[in-house]
């Protein structure tokens, strides 16, 4: 009996082209270690900058007292406070490498983002001694690193506070806004009724943006936090809803077909068939909708809330405090890293069907 060998070669080879693609993609311990050294380099020559840099410029250091918790008082300086900041940073790091090591696709990761972090302490070393050790940027309006913690060190309570204020009047719009969004979204694209009359209004009055409405919301609403949840809702509902209802409309009519031979409801093709086929539509429009309703968010309280970040920016701007300006500004980014990370950790949790799907 012959044997074809081009169709023994066809079977046998990409089964052994996988197995050494993926000895290839192993990361080894190794390089795990030199990256991890990699990424901290950066910021180990910042804080020996911190410390070993002279202060040229003629700028006062002056201490500050913190009473952490109310347990015991502790003096600080902006250079030492920024030497803690880079210190943190630096353990993040390690720890991160550290909780890498026992898998490989966080390994892979970690190796990926390590000449971005180096890059991240050398930015800080060179922002560091031009910004706070030479002060050879303009002031006050680029203010070195430790010189932004001074917001920090002088008045983190007041920051504190406003950071708190920003978090419940964006839960209180943005949460609002996705649900309304859904439920609309559910209707548009169910009921063709809902279709003719609800849609039309979506597309006109979605592509204006919330901020527009502002002189009606501060009449319609008794306080300033109830008319900027309002706008806040405004834009987080047009993007959640538009997609969710492409979504709903979107879905195969063989996946209904199938559900009412197996004699599903309307109530079961909506809640099981439908939304489920959407739930990547719906994620789209409420990561769309997270930046809209943040943006809106720093606008509202820049013009009339009584507290919230974007007001902290704006009172410290009439005082050309702009190193606070700067403090706010890196807690808003801080805060929206945050938020975004974790609506990406529930999308891969609730669309973990799709992976192997799609890419």
């Amino acid at each position: 009996m012959s044997i074809n060998l081009s169709i023994l070669k066809k079977n046998v080879q990409p089964p052994l082209e996988r197995g050494l693609y993926a000895k290839q993609n192993i990361i080894s311990d190794q390089n795990l270690i030199f990256s991890a050294l990699f990424s901290i380099t950066g910021l180990i020559v910042a804080l020996l900058v911190n410390w070993l840099f002279p202060q040229i410029a003629d700028v006062e250091i002056k201490p500050y007292e913190l009473n952490p918790f109310g347990l015991f008082t502790v003096q600080l300086n902006i250079t030492q406070a920024y030497g803690i900041v880079l210190f943190t940073i630096i353990l993040i790091y390690a720890g991160i490498a550290a909780y890498s090591f026992f898998d490989n696709d966080r390994r892979k990761k970690f190796i990926k983002r390590a000449p971005f972090r180096f890059a991240c302490g050398i930015a800080l070393t060179v922002w560091d001694i031009l910004g706070t050790k030479t002060l050879l940027l303009p002031q006050p309006f680029f203010p070195g690193p430790s010189r932004i913690l001074e917001a920090l060190l002088l008045e983190g309570g007041f920051v504190l506070e406003n950071t708190l204020y920003s978090l419940r009047l964006f839960a209180a719009g943005f949460f609002s806004g996705v649900v309304i969004g859904i439920a609309t979204g559910i209707l548009i694209g169910w009921f063709p009724k809902v279709f003719y009359w609800v849609y039309p209004v979506l597309k006109i009055t979605g592509v204006i943006p919330a901020v527009a409405w502002m002189p009606f919301a501060l009449t319609l609403f008794p306080t300033p936090f109830l008319a900027a949840t309002f706008l806040i809702v405004i834009c987080a509902w047009f993007p959640v809803a538009f997609l969710t209802a492409q979504g709903i409309a979107g879905t195969h009519k063989v996946y209904y077909e199938v559900a009412k031979t197996l004699g599903a409801k309307t109530s079961y093709l909506v809640f099981r068939v439908a939304i489920p086929n959407a739930l990547p539509q719906i994620f789209t429009g409420i990561t769309t909708a997270n930046a809209f309703a943040f943006t809106t968010l720093v606008i509202c309280e820049m013009m009339g809330q009584p507290g919230g970040l974007g007001y902290y920016i704006n009172a410290s701007r009439v005082w050309s405090a702009y190193y606070k300006v700067f403090a706010a500004i890196i807690i808003m980014a801080i805060l929206f890293s945050l938020i975004v990370r974790g609506f990406g950790a529930i999308q891969h949790w609730v669309l973990r069907w799709q992976r192997g799907l799609v890419k």
